[in-house]
Formats: C-alpha cells, structure tokens, sequence
C-alpha cells in the first residue's frame, strides 16, 4: 500500500494545478475545487492545490485524486442515514453533484482542545479566553485534551482570498446570515456525521479529532450535505493508540492531515499573511503520502492513482471531446 515516493517527486511537476473546461458550464473557483455549474447540476473538479490559514500555498501530488476518492467513500457510507448532494464520480477528481443554494457557514464539529491556526479553539483558550463561539469552557485544561462533549463551533464562508471568521449560532441568527430554523436543522445533521465518523475513525484505530461540514439547499429547499465529508483536507485525524502517550511524553498526537503541511508553514514564520513560502519538493511528498495513508487507514482500501495526464482524461470521461 502507499505510492513510491519516486512517483511522489516526478509527479510534483505534473500537478493538476488550474482547470479551464470549456462546455461544463459557469466556472467558479475555490481553493481547491473548481465547480462547473449547468442547470441543476454542479461538476467539482478537486485540483492538487492545497490551502492552509485559508491561503492556497501551492500543490501536492496526486491530492486532488485522494480528496475526490476520500470523499465519494464517505458520501456512499451515510447514503441512507443522511441526505447529500452526490449524483455520481465519473474521473478519479471529478463528482457530479446536485446544485445547491450553498448556506453561509462553515459548520466545524471539535472534539479536542487542539488547533494551531488564529482561529483555533486552543489557540483562543491558550490567550485565556474561556467563551468560544457561544460555548463557555472550563479552567485547567490542556493542550490536545479531549473535551467534555463535541462542541459545533461554526464560522463564516468567507469568499476565495478572504479569512472564515469565529462566530455562533446566535450571531449568526441575529446578523440574518441564516434562519434558525435552517441553523438547528444543519447542526442536527452535523452532529449526527460527527458521531458517524468519530465511531468509524474508532474502529480503524484512529481519532476523527475535528472536522468541518458544509450545507446546501436542494431544489426542493432541503438541507443536504455538499462539499466533503471526513477528508484529510476537511479533518484532523490522530492515531488512537498513540494519543495518550504522546500527552504524557508532551508532544503532539501522530496525525494523517494537513496538520503537517500546517506546522511547517508555522515553523517558517508563515500565518497567513502577506505570499506564502515555497514547499519544498520533500515537504509535498511527505504531505502527499499521508494522505494517501488517510485514504487507505479510513476505507481499508489500497490507493491506485490514475497517472494519465489529468486534462484529456478529464474531458474523455466528461464527454467534453
């Protein structure tokens, strides 16, 4: 299982980086999905770009392939508990999707008193502050600590190039970004996935630590999940068997995410503001193998990566030749 890391370096000049497919319909861009939009459906194009402090800092080999693959898996597996916007994955980085009126909220589930980034609940709670987006925490806690109960602590969707922002559930209703009955209704469905996904993380020896949810609208004016579920872009991941012992030695838990590409960033002085440093080719190669080895942890299947080059394969697939 894995990709050789050989692969991982050639590879690095080959990165789908940008998509321009003429015939898909209105193109938006995200930083990292390109969506095409036509009528009632959306086509998401994952690209290889990688984000982090809400900057996309530049690719990662084979990522765009991993996320799409990461996240068809977990839309298939609460297919029937939950309703989402998934029509179906014609190419290893392309779903097909029902087109949504998207809600202004990024609904993020925590389980652990962790984060590195200025919005993070540890980072607030190491400032000294002790209410975090509507939810009051208690003293004496620790760095990565578990705790008292999962906390939804929701932030704005700032548009492409803008920072999200910390907010609540009752600034949110009272500024009308949402309705309260729409709030409730979304927070009832995250939840329900957190649960899913910290059960399941569980039983393949992981920690879903947290995550974020996104929300749409259907045609019908339901609330459905679109975007991603439980992918190493969207979640923290740790290894369960290695989480209270790196608490007693005082490091951080081992962990499959972009964490990793997070504190490096961290380690040159970059958080956020002004351009990005370069990663280095060894940097997106180790960040590339583990997310490969958070696909294949989680699905407990071997990642095959599609090595034709990504644009004509598109198309063909897509029908757009």
């Amino acid at each position: 299982m894995g990709v050789d890391i050989k692969l991982l370096e050639e590879l690095c000049s080959k990165t789908l980086d940008r998509t321009d497919f003429e015939g898909l319909g209105e193109r938006h861009e995200g930083k990292v999905r390109d969506s095409y939009v036509k009528g009632d459906v959306r086509t998401i194009v994952v690209s290889d770009r990688v984000s982090s402090f809400d900057v996309v800092i530049g690719t990662i080999p084979l990522k765009g392939q991993v996320l799409n693959q990461a996240a068809a898996f977990w839309f298939d597996k609460v297919t029937g508990e939950i309703d989402h916007h998934v029509i179906d994955v014609p190419d290893p980085n392309v779903t097909r999707t029902k087109n949504c009126q998207i809600l202004p909220v990024e609904f993020v589930y925590r389980g652990y008193l962790t984060g590195s980034t200025s919005t993070s609940i540890w980072t607030a709670y190491e400032k000294g502050l002790r209410s975090y987006c509507g939810h009051e925490l208690k003293d004496g806690m620790t760095r990565h600590e578990k705790l008292p109960e999962p906390l939804l602590t929701p932030t704005t969707k700032a548009d492409f190039g803008q920072h999200d922002e910390l907010t609540s559930r009752e600034e949110l209703i009272e500024l009308g970004a949402i309705s309260e009955e729409h709030y409730d209704r979304a927070a009832e469905i995250a939840k329900k996935l957190f649960t899913i996904g910290t059960e399941f993380a569980a039983s393949r020896g992981l920690i879903l630590v947290d995550t974020k949810y996104e929300m749409g609208l259907d045609q019908d004016g339901n609330i459905i999940v679109i975007d991603e579920i439980h992918t190493p872009d969207s979640s923290r991941y740790w290894y369960l068997d290695d989480y209270e012992k790196a608490l007693s030695d005082g490091r951080n838990p081992s962990a499959i995410d972009k964490e990793y590409v997070r504190l490096w960033l961290g380690e040159q002085g970059y958080k956020g503001d002004g351009p990005p440093p370069a990663l280095p080719i060894d940097v997106r190669c180790e960040a590339a193998r583990r997310y490969i080895e958070a696909y294949e942890k989680i699905s407990g299947k071997a990642f095959e990566p599609d090595l034709e080059d990504p644009g004509p394969r598109i198309r063909r697939n897509l029908g757009l030749d």
